[in-house]
């Protein structure tokens, strides 16, 4: 069926311009933050490549030692406390489901760097303010899962209205100069995770890492004016993603309404190409 093929098309398009999005904030990221490639490039005497004068002076030309091997000079280790506002966790057990309101976050929706909201639990609003007691998760919020599949994480995008399920904790950066995307990809990136799997420990059932030591855990702390710069370059670039996200969740809700009434020959010939005409405008 012609309009069931232009929204897969549609949405496949929205799905691998994301996933290239996405590599580009995570190449940007590791070249800077994992690699120090402008450090060693100066270290030599170079020029960082593709980058200009003042974005380069704001990268050391050596190095010194850290409780985590070689760092640039004059960048830190700190504690996750420290840095971010708090780390809340969700609470531990699960409400009755609804078929609308807001979402109840589970463990399936997330993929490693990003949420899934294509199958998602409902709860009723007269529950929302219960399950909402420790944080109401917002735009800009960083949720990992701590049991069961580790090491994944994801920015809390615009507008969705959600609480946490079990297992489900969310990382609040600061009010001002927060810089959530910088700490997002710093989680997501394989130091970081190697620290994980350092902390995990390993269940009769599912292995896991103790929340409450997790602000505890050292991050990498350039100077501000680096992390303001790079969140600056990859915010955008999120935002696209975000937008591309909704939309081919919303194309997905529409093949799916759509699918059952073609079947059954509910919808009529001129209906399907007014909504085959949108979905490939869109």
């Amino acid at each position: 069926m012609a309009i069931l093929d232009a929204l897969d098309d549609r949405i496949a398009l929205l799905r691998e311009t994301n996933a290239t999005l996405e590599a580009i904030a995570q190449a940007l990221f590791k070249s800077w933050f994992v690699d120090f490639d402008p450090v060693r490039a100066k270290q030599q005497g170079l020029s960082p490549a593709g980058m200009d004068e003042a974005t380069a002076a704001l990268f050391p030309d050596s190095f010194e030692e850290s409780a985590l091997g070689l760092v640039p000079k004059g960048w830190f280790m700190r504690s996750i406390r420290e840095v971010v506002e708090a780390v809340y966790d969700g609470p531990h057990a699960t409400p009755p489901e609804a078929s609308e309101g807001p979402i109840f976050l589970g463990i399936k929706n997330l993929t490693g760097t990003g949420l899934d909201l294509t199958d998602t639990r409902h709860i009723a609003e007269g529950d929302w303010g219960q399950w909402t007691r420790r944080v109401t998760p917002r735009f800009g919020d960083i949720v990992f899962s701590y049991e069961a599949t580790l090491g994944f994480f994801a920015l809390i995008p615009p507008g969705v209205r959600c609480c946490l399920g079990r297992r489900l904790a969310v990382v609040r950066p600061k009010a001002a100069n927060g810089h959530a995307h910088f700490w997002f990809h710093q989680f997501v990136a394989a130091p970081f995770q190697q620290l994980l799997n350092k902390h995990t420990i390993q269940g009769a059932t599912v292995n896991r890492i103790a929340l409450k030591e997790f602000p505890s855990y050292s991050v990498m702390c350039p100077p501000e004016a680096l992390t303001g710069l790079f969140d600056e370059r990859v915010a955008p670039l999120w935002a696209r993603i975000h937008q591309n996200h909704a939309q081919a969740q919303t194309l997905a809700t529409l093949r799916d309404t759509l699918l059952p009434r073609l079947i059954s020959g509910q919808l009529r010939l001129p209906e399907a190409a007014a909504i085959d005409m949108l979905a490939q405008a869109s």
